[in-house]
């Protein structure tokens, strides 16, 4: 049985801190710049490059609103911070290793893992951070809006999740992959990450997790173990 912090509690979804209507104006906005800068950054220097503006766009807004007070997001994780963020790690990869599997087997076209190599590694510090944000921003505006009209904690978190997720799975649709596909496998599956962070309210600790999991299946293509 993990030890975790049962009192740490979402920020501003009921106002503690409360986040102005501009700040969230400007945390949504940053969304679409953030992904085409990291894009057009990477086209014209490197991934290290674009994934470092990638994350900044995203964590400068954020620490700005929040009056600079980083705990609210991030924490030092502890030890069953660490073996849970292991233990989603393990169940993502199992998770998707079935369905992309069962997608290849039916034809449909699934994500294909990126060219491999020591700078798009090192990318991943920067571009992991910056997608665990992707997420916490729409969800955090998501359960705001949610328990504004229900009152209901439980109902909101749930509500904010499952539109999130899909969200996050649509982002990652290209030309060339079926949007089931997306949805399973990056949307649905990313619920082993979020689900971290809906248990620790720590981002740090899903950050964590979703890093183990992207750097793993690099490393694996760079070595030639998959495909």
């Amino acid at each position: 049985m993990l030890n975790l912090d049962n009192d740490r509690d979402f920020p501003y979804y009921n106002g503690i801190p409360k986040m102005s209507k501009i700040g969230w104006a400007v945390l949504l906005i940053c969304i679409p710049i953030s992904y085409y800068a990291n894009a057009f950054i990477s086209t014209y220097t490197n991934d290290i490059v674009g994934s470092i503006f990638f994350m900044l766009i995203l964590l400068i807004p954020v620490l700005y609103f929040s009056k600079w007070d980083y705990s609210l997001i991030f924490q030092k994780p502890t030890r069953d911070e660490l073996i849970l963020a292991v233990l989603m790690f393990l169940a993502f990869t199992a998770y998707s290793l079935i369905f992309s599997n069962l997608l290849s087997a039916y034809g449909i076209p699934d994500v294909g893992n990126s060219d491999a190599n020591v700078i798009t590694i090192i990318s991943l510090i920067f571009s992991m951070m910056a997608e665990e944000l992707i997420k916490f921003i729409p969800l955090m505006f998501l359960l705001r809006v949610f328990f504004k009209y229900t009152s209901n904690r439980r109902l909101s978190v749930i509500s904010s999740s499952i539109i999130t997720l899909i969200f996050f799975g649509l982002i990652h649709l290209e030309p060339t992959v079926s949007i089931f596909s997306v949805l399973l496998i990056q949307g649905a599956g990313s619920i082993f990450h979020l689900y971290v962070y809906l248990k620790t309210k720590n981002l740090f600790a899903s950050y964590i997790s979703h890093l183990m999991t992207d750097s793993i299946i690099l490393i694996f293509v760079l070595f030639g173990f998959i495909a």
